[in-house]
């Protein structure tokens, strides 16, 4: 009896969702982007943009690269627009609303949303100032459990603006809204450079 339950909800739970990120060296600023469910690639190949100094397995604070390595995503998307109709949580991005990239705080690579016309120091975002790239974005979860200052923050899935990105992985607007439309808990994206 046990072993049917099982076998039914094993039927019923929902296919791991994976975000393949592929450059074709880690020099590369350019990549592809697909979306996979149950191993299989349900959305893409589309082009993406990696960051302005390639890729890289070890990495830190404001070098440029892309990490490389399997993350999850994060549970909010965020953005300057309004919800596009996502599945997780959406925070729609107002004045004060900042990632923290101070290597020296206690904050560092996390949300904060602080009085409007605060600062952050060091190589703190504005987030509700980048109204391109963050039209909406998901947070790729590098140096997120545990945190290490220095490593890198600020790593998210946004729109593209044109070019590389600092670090972050960037795709066509429209690609971006269906991959976030389409997220569930438990996703992870996986960067990698041949």
């Amino acid at each position: 009896m046990l072993e049917l339950l099982a076998a039914v909800l094993a039927l019923h739970a929902p296919c791991p969702q994976l975000i393949v990120v592929e450059a074709p060296s880690r020099a590369s600023t350019h990549a592809t982007i697909r979306f996979e469910e149950c191993g299989k690639a349900v959305l893409g190949p589309w082009q993406a943009r990696v960051g302005r100094n390639g890729l890289a397995a070890q990495r830190h604070e404001g070098d440029g690269t892309t990490p490389l390595g399997t993350f999850g995503i994060g549970s909010t998307i965020y953005g300057v627009g309004a919800n596009p109709g996502v599945q997780l949580a959406y925070h729609r991005l107002v004045c004060g609303d900042w990632w923290d990239g101070d290597p020296s705080s206690r904050r560092y690579n996390t949300f904060r949303h602080l009085d409007c016309g605060a600062r952050l120091a060091g190589d703190s975002e504005a987030l509700w100032r980048q109204t391109t790239a963050y039209r909406h974005f998901a947070v790729i979860r590098f140096n997120a459990a545990p945190v290490v200052p220095g490593r890198g923050s600020a790593m998210f899935l946004h729109a593209d603006t044109g070019g590389p990105t600092n670090g972050c992985v960037s795709v066509h607007l429209p690609q971006l809204v269906t991959i976030l439309r389409r997220l569930r808990p438990g996703a992870k994206i996986q960067i990698r450079a041949d």
